[in-house]
């Protein structure tokens, strides 16, 4: 597996793959799960080659988030991307993706300021920013995301609807832990007994969607019976909502998000699943 720091080598690298075929991109944070690698066979099995990214990106990391104490396990995520066939990884440096006097950044109005974005102002506009700029730098066919960060892919596609991104954005399945909880960087964080507090955000969704299946579908009962799970952790938030744009509804259709997202002692964790 090919290294590369620099974004001027990269972009030329991928115009090299891609004269070869589809390229699969899987941009991470680093401290890398199953639920990553997850995304990295998906593009495997659907693409020529795979390129990933690990880049900790500051400007989605609010004042006073966990941007110092992020987890950093490069040699480690090194040798799993190696191991599940990327072909190129591009590690830059914070400086190397915001050059001095860098002022531009990409908002999603409306939609980036809901549910994640409304309780972590700005961190939408980081994300739909360092997503933009890898996606110009890779030029890759396909971006796979993971499920979990629902919000987060609803406001890359409608960056990548308005503005003629010529890339698919590729969603895949939450991948969870033999307790149910979904794989997260953030849960190495947790503390034997937060582990298990935590389970509280499945057991909420579990029960939401139990209902569902029982032909209830008035959001406001849903919330209710879902929030009664949830007494052991501090909610963020609970919501019904379009997934496409992410404001609330009345009542839970096929298609409708139900997310769930609550501090868990000093570690935010966020979780959903969608109406079949």
């Amino acid at each position: 597996m090919r290294i590369v720091t620099g974004v001027r080598e990269m972009q030329r690298v991928c115009r090299e793959l891609r004269v070869g075929g589809m390229v699969g991109f899987v941009p991470t944070m680093g401290a890398l799960h199953e639920g990553h690698l997850s995304l990295v066979r998906r593009a495997r099995a659907e693409c020529g080659v795979v390129v990933a990214s690990i880049f900790v990106n500051p400007l989605q990391f609010g004042a006073g988030e966990d941007l110092a104490r992020y987890p950093r396990t490069f040699e480690a995520d090194c040798a799993a991307l190696e191991a599940e066939g990327v072909a190129v990884l591009f590690a830059p440096e914070a400086g190397e993706m915001y050059p001095e006097g860098a002022v531009t950044t990409v908002t999603v109005a409306g939609i980036g300021d809901r549910l994640d974005g409304g309780s972590r102002p700005g961190h939408f506009a980081g994300v739909a920013t360092v997503v933009a700029k890898l996606l110009h730098v890779v030029g890759p066919g396909r971006a796979y995301f993971g499920q979990k960060d629902a919000a987060q892919l609803a406001v890359l596609r409608r960056m990548v609807r308005d503005l003629n991104f010529d890339v698919e954005l590729v969603a895949c399945a939450i991948v969870r832990d033999t307790d149910g909880l979904a794989l997260s960087s953030r849960n190495r964080y947790l503390n034997e007994g937060e582990r298990v507090r935590a389970l509280a955000l499945r057991r909420s969704l579990m029960a939401m969607e139990g209902m569902i299946t029982r032909g209830e579908r008035e959001s406001a009962a849903l919330v209710r019976e879902g929030m009664q799970m949830l007494e052991a952790v501090r909610v963020d938030y609970l919501a019904v909502v379009d997934a496409e744009t992410l404001l609330p509804v009345t009542a839970a259709e096929t298609g409708t998000l139900v997310a769930v997202a609550a501090w868990v002692g000093g570690t935010r964790l966020i979780d959903n699943f969608v109406v079949a």
